[in-house]
């Protein structure tokens, strides 16, 4: 590997280690029929704040995990039946989670499979829970997906851990500091 390479490789390491520490991540279960994976977060901004930006993931989800290849693409209608859709720049669009349950400020609840799972024989429910803390806010997200894929869930569900901790600490990133890149 050329030195650049190498450098840009462990650079990368680097940032996803340290935003994956700003929130703790863990797959609580896994099974050949699915998984259920749980991240906590305290953020250091009060939990209006949090649940307002929460609703606008286009403001703290990565780029690179977005179909269209920009996360600002993305928008949430916070009410039951509500879309967390992206727009794609063909005219195209993409549903990644329909909204089942809103409690404003407290809670939202999804269905739906996320990305690579879209194209699988599955389905899942993603609670979010807002939280006030002594110091900010606790906020909680658990994802449960479950069905059939012939390679079962075990690598799947780590590669899941590992997108939605990062997405969950850009969040936190934002609220502490304006950005969600770290700019």
């Amino acid at each position: 590997m050329p030195r650049s390479s190498l450098h840009v490789a462990s650079t990368a390491a680097v940032v996803c280690l340290t935003l994956a520490s700003a929130s703790h991540g863990a797959v609580s279960d896994v099974a050949s029929n699915g998984f259920t994976l749980t991240i906590d977060t305290h953020i250091a901004a009060p939990p209006d704040k949090v649940y307002a930006a929460l609703i606008e993931p286009g403001r703290w989800w990565s780029s690179d995990h977005t179909f269209s290849g920009d996360a600002k693409n993305m928008h949430l209608d916070a009410k039951a039946g509500g879309c967390w859709c992206e727009t794609l720049p063909n005219g195209g669009s993409v549903v990644h989670l329909i909204v089942v349950y809103v409690d404003p400020g407290k809670a939202i609840r999804l269905r739906g499979a996320l990305g690579p799972f879209q194209g699988l024989a599955v389905d899942g429910a993603m609670t979010w829970k807002v939280k006030a803390a002594a110091d900010g806010t606790d906020l909680s997200a658990t994802y449960v997906l479950g069905g059939y894929n012939k390679d079962g869930f075990a690598e799947l569900s780590k590669a899941a851990d590992g997108v939605l901790t990062i997405q969950f600490a850009r969040l936190k990133k934002l609220m502490e500091t304006r950005s969600a890149d770290g700019h």
